[in-house]
């Protein structure tokens, strides 16, 4: 069964369509990339998805459960959770404790907190920048941070904004390769990005947003070879 179904989603603001009709679904432990120029709706569609926008037309669910009217906390607790393109840390609190405001969304004790936490952090990297002021860290570590706090809320489904963009080469690697490691934990994610090297790299499915309808989907090399993708968001064939 998939865990995740979008069906005939439409979001409309006045009487721009944000997103039309669109539908998709997710198995358990795939990379789905979803892609499109800017404009197209993708952050849109992860709004509807988590609670944030109720969709005006069509149904999301989860493991079988209908989202349409819950809020973010409540599909969070479910077990999915998104992060954001800009990266808005508690700049006053620590690392640490950034990550365990994720945390307490799982338990109500601080200790248990802290030491899903610091999990967490071991699984981005940060373990040695625990009492770190979060304000302090540079863009590659703030991103990094922003995927721990939503680890740490314990998720089935990860939903990932542009969290490689505005970082450089060797930091977008480092990003690569933790959301490989994700997948081998059996973590199902769902992508957004502008980096089509990287998202072909990553993604087992593709599905492209153009103006807010499903231009496209399929797999890596099916998306790259499609004739209205390269029209429409690549430009060029992507190798």
């Amino acid at each position: 069964m998939a865990i995740l179904e979008i069906k005939h989603v439409s979001k409309f603001f006045g009487g721009l369509a944000a997103n039309s009709d669109v539908s998709f679904s997710m198995e358990q432990g795939m990379i789905m990339g979803l892609i499109g120029p800017n404009g197209a709706g993708k952050t849109t569609l992860f709004n509807c998805i988590t609670g944030y926008y109720p969709p005006s037309k069509g149904e999301v669910t989860f493991k079988g459960t209908r989202l349409n009217g819950l809020q973010p906390d409540q599909v969070c607790r479910l077990g999915m959770v998104r992060t954001w393109q800009k990266v808005r840390p508690l700049a006053k609190l620590s690392v640490l404790d950034n990550v365990m405001v994720g945390a307490l969304a799982r338990t109500s004790s601080l200790k248990v907190a802290r030491e899903l936490a610091m999990e967490q952090l071991k699984v981005v990297r940060m373990e040695h920048k625990p009492e770190f002021p979060a304000g302090g860290l540079p863009i590659g570590d703030r991103k990094k941070l922003e995927v721990a706090r939503a680890l740490a809320t314990k998720p089935e489904l990860l939903l990932l904004d542009e969290v490689m963009g505005g970082l450089n080469p060797a930091e977008s690697e480092e990003i690569i390769q933790l959301i490989l490691e994700l997948k081998k934990r059996g973590l199902t994610q769902m992508v957004i990005e502008h980096d089509m090297k990287a998202i072909m790299r990553i993604s087992d499915r593709i599905v492209v947003l153009n103006s807010g309808e499903k231009l496209a989907e399929g797999g890596p090399r099916e998306i790259a070879d499609n004739p209205d993708v390269i029209a429409a968001y690549l430009g060029e064939r992507v190798e």
